[in-house]
């Protein structure tokens, strides 16, 4: 990448092959995790362009050894500033955003300009931005349509919009219109509910990123074609293409029909996590305000934090990000921990196939994430808070941004949230391409400005998290709760718990989406059946038959029609042998391909991969592999022999993996396979 003098790291890893050749989102090339060295760039410098982007993020360099013009009179011999820029580390992903965004890939000037900057080595720059999918090492077009050809998406008809973009376009990964625009195959966009859907991102001077579904190839190639010239042409957010409006929200007729798309429930009296949904203006702090908005940060600050914290902890409120972990424990431990500062991390890097739930919370209420996470500050001592968005979620990083801004101005956040003592502010970083930071300390990492790799536990993150603090960290929708547990005051951790069952308290949301007559996102109790969503869903189109569902995501369990009147808990479902995971439910009828579902799953949890344990990072390619043989007929052994290999693959997989993408990257591929009547292999 550049031109290096210095000590080479002790330590060399490379991670797991990309699949440029295949057209998908590459994550990862060589990479070098390193120790301090004593570097001298040497290379072409970094355009203005490039500089300005950077210097944007960073502030102006005040010395040459920041980046800036040297001064002999006072840098001649002494070097200053390195620990301060050192301490900036965790600006390198927002760093190298800009880049991407200004000129549409990261090159080696600009790289070595971030490096000047921040004191990082090169080698560990490269590997950080050679990790991350959305990043892009390599010339790339200034306008990309990312198309996803998930497991929602094929169902949809992803494979034949991809087809007519390689007849139209050529391969994917490649350019076309003399290099203005490209395309690339993606992983789940999140918009599961609307697919089939493609993500739109537009470098230059005004970079813009969109996402657009249900889409076609024609559609697709429009976007592009109108991008080629104007950045703003391609900036069209996500709303119906019916209501023919440009505006982002600007007018509530757009927000309902955006939100009628996502959630078919919207409006119905007994929502609690979903009430505002579509009925408020999520732009607007003073609509909020209007429907019980900051209501119960008021209860909070009156009650104290041990209150809450015991609130939380009657409510049984469990972690809603597929763990299942008791919330009131987790800020119970943060709170009692002597070392500060604390801080509280909002994983809104919603990577799960299948998955949208906090996605449609944040682009259509805001102003109740930023609430809650101001909540959960004051619980646990905490004056900082940082929301991981992933990459793939423009509209919503939109909205929420937007929210932190308005929420900061009416003094909600700040130095005295609400007119109080308390302290608390929210930084907004934007993810660039990677499930495995959905993993809360691989999210660490990347917060912190690092390839998004798990951390060793314990230490747990409840005393060694953030910046190696306590640190109390929630997915999106376990801290929407947390407003329907204190909204009304004390009591209201019992008033929760009342809901649902006694293992599986309060509502929940459900992700329905493939084979189903009303997909969307779904608000029922704990307890209702999995054959009653699916009604509420308007069951299987044109009178076709269940082959499957889906409970989980990529990372869950395929289960069959024989189990509806199962009740969606966590023990209903653990009694089956399935999970509820991120709260996915994905149904495929009698028409869909499920060998080339498992295929597709396969090859997720080899692309996300991060490599950095050899179970993981071996066990997902063979896996791979031994699929591709199955449906291939390629006979290297007899089938029973195939099969017994890959559940050796899988049980390996579970025992010595680091983090939870190894663990469970065979559980839906085994339990299809175990269900001969699901998929013929």
């Amino acid at each position: 990448m550049a031109l290096v003098r210095g000590i080479l790291a002790p330590r060399q890893v490379v991670s797991t092959p990309n699949r440029v050749a295949a057209g998908i989102r590459p994550r990862s090339g060589s990479a070098v995790h390193s120790t301090p060295m004593d570097l001298h760039v040497i290379g072409p410098l970094a355009s203005p362009a490039e500089r300005a982007a950077v210097d944007e993020v960073l502030g102006a360099p005040d010395s040459g050894w920041r980046g800036g013009g040297r001064n002999p009179m006072t840098e001649g011999h002494v070097a200053r500033g390195g620990h301060d820029a050192r301490s900036r580390r965790d600006l390198l992903l927002p760093a190298l955003h800009a880049l991407q965004d200004r000129v549409g890939t990261i090159t080696q000037p600009g790289l070595n300009y971030v490096c000047r900057r921040l004191s990082v080595p090169p080698a560990e720059a490269y590997g950080v931005a050679t990790f991350y999918a959305l990043f892009a090492t390599r010339p790339r077009p200034p306008a990309v349509a990312h198309v996803c050809d998930d497991i929602a998406c094929r169902l949809a008809g992803a494979e034949q919009t991809c087809t007519d973009l390689e007849r139209t376009l050529g391969p994917a990964g490649e350019s076309a219109r003399d290099g203005r625009v490209g395309w690339l195959r993606s992983p789940c966009l999140g918009l599961c509910e609307q697919a089939p859907a493609a993500m739109f991102t537009i470098a230059g001077e005004h970079a813009s990123r969109a996402t657009a579904a249900p889409i076609d190839a024609a559609g697709v190639v429009a976007r592009l074609e109108g991008s080629a010239g104007s950045a703003a042409a391609a900036a069209i957010p996500q709303l119906p293409p019916t209501n023919g409006s440009g505006a982002d929200g600007g007018s509530m007729p757009s927000v309902r029909g955006y939100a009628r798309a996502s959630v078919p429930q919207m409006g119905e009296p007994q929502l609690q996590l979903l009430r505002r949904v579509g009925m408020v203006d999520p732009t607007s702090i003073d609509d909020y305000l209007a429907h019980r908005g900051y209501l119960a940060l008021h209860q909070a600050l009156a009650m104290g934090p041990e209150a809450v914290i015991q609130e939380v902890t009657d409510s049984r409120l469990l972690g809603r990000g597929g763990a299942a972990f008791p919330t009131g424990r987790k800020w119970a431990a943060v709170a009692g921990q002597p070392v500060q500062p604390h801080f509280v991390v909002c994983n809104a890097d919603e990577s799960e196939p299948g998955t949208f739930k906090d996605r449609v919370l944040m682009e259509l209420d805001a102003f109740a994430v930023v609430e809650s996470m101001t909540i959960e500050g004051f619980a646990t001592g905490a004056s900082k808070g940082y929301l991981y968005i992933r990459g793939e979620y423009p509209l919503a990083e939109s909205r929420i941004r937007g929210a932190v801004e308005a929420a900061r101005a009416a003094g909600y956040l700040g130095p005295s949230v609400a007119g109080s003592d308390f302290a608390f502010d929210i930084e907004v970083r934007r993810g660039a391409g990677a499930y495995i930071c959905g993993e809360e300390t691989a999210l660490f990492e990347s917060i912190e400005g690092k390839r998004g790799e798990p951390r060793n536990k314990p230490p747990f993150p409840v005393e060694v998290g953030l910046f190696g603090k306590p640190t109390a960290v929630n997915n999106v929708e376990t801290l929407v709760n947390v407003l329907a547990i204190l909204d009304d005051g004390p009591g209201g951790g019992a008033r929760f718990a009342a809901v649902g069952t006694e293992g599986s308290t309060g509502p929940k949301l459900f992700c329905l989406s493939g084979n189903v007559g009303r997909p969307g996102l779904y608000e029922v109790p704990f307890g209702t059946t999995l054959g009653q969503l699916l009604e509420l869903g308007g069951g299987v189109p044109e009178g076709r038959s269940i082959r499957a569902i889906l409970l989980g995501g990529a990372a869950g369990v395929f289960v069959g029609p024989e189990v509806l009147e199962t009740p969606l808990t966590f023990e209903g479902t653990r009694a089956i042998g399935a999970t509820l995971g991120s709260g996915v439910v994905m149904v495929f009828d009698e028409t869909a391909d499920m060998v080339g579902t498992l295929r597709r799953i396969a090859a997720f949890f080899r692309d996300e991969s991060c490599g950095q344990c050899v179970p993981c990072r071996v066990g997902t390619v063979r896996q791979e592999e031994l699929l591709a043989r199955l449906a291939d007929r390629v006979e290297v052994r007899s089938r029973g022999d195939e099969l017994e290999l890959l559940a050796e693959i899988g049980q390996a997989m579970r025992d010595a993996s680091i983090c939870g993408l190894g663990q469970t990257a065979s559980s839906a591929i085994e339990s299809a396979l175990r269900q001969p009547e699901l998929v013929a292999l």
